[in-house]
């Protein structure tokens, strides 16, 4: 196992502990990560309540459940997230019902600033872009990764910066519309092609 990883996993998360952190700092008024603003204390307080939402709404596709109750192999997934990122409150949910639905999963989350090695090793297009799901087989070796979002939303976000130049709030809010409807079906789908 790469050490960067190992050590990543040492200090991570489950899922409880990483929503009860997010609970925390949105109740306090604060935030994870190196970027301590208003906005990203505001975008904290607003990913708490949708992922207290998908907590409760989301649910696993039939075909994917199939898949996962029969994995023969133990994985561990391991998400770079921070509390302020609109896409890691619409996908780490997603991905932590898949996890419960097999005990061959364990879902481990870390955050990216505090895990600069790892999320180096892992950047999209030389960016730090998050959630990033990095998928570890029973050696601790890298299967594949995901992220930051489903290929249709990053789709959305390239069309709308070739057209308007830059991602402003306007781009945000049809993104979230976008996962909205898609009910964390995309996630799911490309997660289990990643593991086939």
């Amino acid at each position: 196992m790469n050490p960067i990883i190992k050590n990543s996993l040492t200090n991570s998360l489950s899922y409880q502990e990483y929503r009860n952190l997010v609970s925390q700092f949105a109740e306090e008024g604060k935030t994870t990560g190196a970027t301590q603003t208003e906005d990203y204390i505001g975008y904290t307080k607003l990913n708490e309540s949708r992922m207290h939402r998908l907590d409760k709404t989301m649910q696993v596709a039939d075909d994917v459940k199939l898949f996962l109750e029969n994995l023969n192999t133990k994985y561990t997934w391991l998400v770079l997230a921070e509390s302020w990122c609109g896409d890691a409150a619409q996908i780490l949910p997603v991905i932590n019902k898949m996890a419960t639905v097999s005990d061959k999963i364990e879902l481990r989350i870390v955050l990216r600033d505090a895990n600069e090695d790892l999320m180096n090793l892992f950047l999209t297009n030389g960016t730090k872009s998050i959630p990033k799901l990095i998928i570890l087989d029973e050696n601790g070796e890298v299967v594949n990764d995901f992220g930051p979002r489903p290929q249709d939303a990053k789709q959305l976000i390239l069309d709308y910066k070739i057209a308007h130049g830059m991602v402003d709030e306007a781009a945000k809010i049809e993104l979230q519309k976008w996962y909205l409807t898609d009910k964390g079906i995309s996630t799911q789908q490309e997660i289990i092609a990643l593991m086939q």
